[in-house]
């Protein structure tokens, strides 16, 4: 640690004068690099979190809490039948090179994204679409071979944003959007740079430039905040150097939640762990506390269940599994298990690896026994998710509100079940938003009651910035740094 004291001391008197000097102006620090800046053509959340809202728009958006608002549609009505959506557009929106935003952009971008040699990313979010219509400059009809009450929550990605003809050869890397930042250059290696977009068709953004600075090391990220290269890191990638900042009247600390649902999958599937009581006994021998605060230093957030706390319709089943030894030994005795041993396949990520030794012991504690394998990323696919090859692995699930994945009986924790099957469709035929909460609500309950895995924790979002900015997101409903609405306080 001594060298992070040498830096902090030297740093202070520094920050506080670069702090002062723009206050029209941000840089923002981030762990990984964009490989383009094409949020239609490319998978990596690095994009994302770049342009996201900031400079590209799509119909619709998501809020810092993950609720769907309207973006480049002001409203949107839904036929009687649930198949057509027909989407009102704001008016007089220009992209960035002075072209008119109009309702022909959108059915260029939607059936682009949808085209069959598309490139895009999440090419699932459009296959319910079967036609997309210009019914005059502001009004597009979206009809969809089923009825899907997750439409506009699907518009919200940042794969499905609107984007134009005249300028989409160039989008990797000199992008054109409609949002309130434009893009001013990009140094490889270095940083991305935004300006305000002053002919933006909302509200104007109180930021006039904003940097997106890439550093991948942790102690050079550290290093960047204390001398105030850097303003803010929405995602700081050393959370063992958070108590410093903490401690620091400079700098705010922002944790919250991400999307990523952190379980111990279990293989349903696996002869060993086919009875539900089984992998009751596991959920009730971990201990969560001890692998948030082993593997995390403290940072995320329990659940019960798949599905992130931040989520208006979340039910905190925690207590279902919580932590029980003695109930965990007495099931297993019920069970007829004695003698137990499983593969646990871990990958890479310090939440598995750490959190592995720790859930390892705890299974020891009740008489399980565990044989660790380290895996690289590449091989972990090709082996766990693909192959369905283990008993037990940890991962951390980031994409939102994806309970849906327990509907897929070949998905790679294999559970089967109509029942919950039969939800989801449901789920994906209402568009009833007090429907939808109930279902989500029934859904989580069930595949708690069939214990499908160990429920650890909520992936947090650790964030440092300067004390004087205000309106970054807290929690991260989905990959982006949103700065529409960040100012400084004087």
């Amino acid at each position: 640690m001594f060298h992070h004291l040498k830096l902090t001391v030297a740093a202070l008197a520094l920050s506080a004068g670069t702090a002062m000097a723009a206050q029209d102006s941000i840089t923002i620090g981030m762990t990984l690099e964009p490989p383009n800046l094409d949020p239609t053509g490319g998978a990596a959340a690095a994009i994302d979190e770049v342009v996201y809202a900031n400079l590209f728009e799509g119909l619709t958006r998501f809020g810092s809490d993950g609720a769907v608002l309207p973006a480049l549609a002001s409203s949107w009505e839904v036929s009687e039948d649930g198949l057509t959506y027909t989407f009102t557009l704001q008016s007089g929106v220009k992209f960035h090179d002075g072209t008119d935003m109009t309702a022909e952009d959108v059915v260029f971008s939607l059936d682009r994204a949808r085209a069959e040699d598309s490139t895009n990313a999440q090419k699932a979010l459009f296959a319910g679409i079967t036609a997309v219509e210009a019914m005059d400059d502001t009004t597009v009809k979206v009809t969809l071979s089923a009825p899907d009450g997750s439409f506009p929550f699907k518009m919200a990605w940042g794969d499905a944003v609107i984007v134009a003809p005249e300028s989409i050869e160039s989008a990797a890397t000199a992008p054109v959007g409609t949002g309130p930042f434009k893009f001013s250059k990009w140094v490889q290696g270095d940083m991305v740079e935004l300006t305000r977009n002053d002919a933006y068709w909302g509200e104007a953004p109180a930021l006039a430039t904003a940097q997106f600075k890439f550093i991948s090391d942790p102690n050079a990220a550290f290093a960047a905040l204390m001398a105030g290269d850097v303003d803010a890191f929405p995602n700081f990638p050393a959370p063992e150097t958070l108590a410093q900042f903490e401690a620091n009247p400079m700098f705010n600390v922002i944790v919250g939640s991400t999307e990523g649902e952190t379980i111990l999958s279990m293989n349903n599937k696996s002869p060993k762990l086919a009875d539900p009581m089984v992998r009751k006994a596991i959920s009730h021998a971990i201990n969560r506390q001890d692998i948030i605060d082993g593997a995390m230093f403290g940072y995320g957030t329990p659940i019960g269940s798949h599905f992130a706390p931040h989520h208006p319709d979340y039910v905190d089943l925690t207590g279902q599994s919580a932590f029980d030894p003695e109930m965990a030994k007495s099931l297993l005795a019920e069970a007829d298990v004695s003698d137990l041993s499983l593969r646990l396949a871990l990958p890479p990520p310090s939440y598995a690896r750490r959190g592995g030794e720790i859930i390892a012991a705890q299974l020891r504690d009740v008489g399980i026994e565990t044989e660790i394998t380290n895996l690289e990323w590449a091989q972990w696919l090709e082996q766990v998710f693909k192959g369905k090859d283990f008993d037990l692995t940890i991962v951390s699930h980031t994409e939102p509100a994806d309970i849906n994945i327990y509907a897929r009986p070949e998905y790679y924790f294999q559970y089967d079940n109509a029942e919950f099957q039969a939800m989801i469709e449901e789920l994906n035929l209402a568009t009833d938003p007090a429907k939808r909460t109930e279902i989500n609500k029934a859904a989580q309950q069930k595949i708690a009651d069939d214990y499908v895995n160990g429920y650890l924790f909520q992936l947090a979002k650790t964030g440092v910035a300067n004390a004087k900015i205000n309106g970054l997101w807290e929690n991260s409903p989905t990959q982006a740094n949103d700065i529409t609405g960040v100012s400084w306080s004087d």
